[in-house]
């Protein structure tokens, strides 16, 4: 990782040398606040993101360690619950046809 060369002071504290066709001093300084500010915000950036990374890292080490749980399941098949329920629904369906067959025709299966 590279490192950083320049703090926000080092950069305040900067003199640059001035000549007949140099740049217009205010303009210089207002840049070089904006860069400051830069400078401060990308520093406490990195400070709390080593903090959370920190963080994370120990939520890591006290967790325990569980295998992955494979994506599919070859326990049961995904269509068998619903055959299942077919079936059952099926057999239902056939205990009622049976059901109103005796009321209806009752008398006429009693006496064949």
């Amino acid at each position: 990782m590279a490192s950083i060369i320049f703090s926000p002071k080092d950069i305040f504290e900067q003199e640059f040398k001035t000549s007949m066709r140099g740049y217009d001093k205010k303009e210089v300084d207002e840049f070089l606040d904006d860069i400051i500010k830069d400078y401060d915000n990308y520093i406490s950036q990195i400070q709390e993101l080593r903090a959370e990374n920190e963080k994370l890292k120990q939520q890591l080490a006290v967790k325990p360690k569980v295998a992955p749980t494979p994506a599919f399941s070859t326990a049961q098949p995904v269509a068998e619950p619903t055959r299942m329920a077919q079936s059952a629904t099926n057999i239902d369906i056939l205990k009622r046809i049976s059901r109103l067959e005796k009321e209806v025709f009752g008398k006429q299966i009693a006496e064949q």
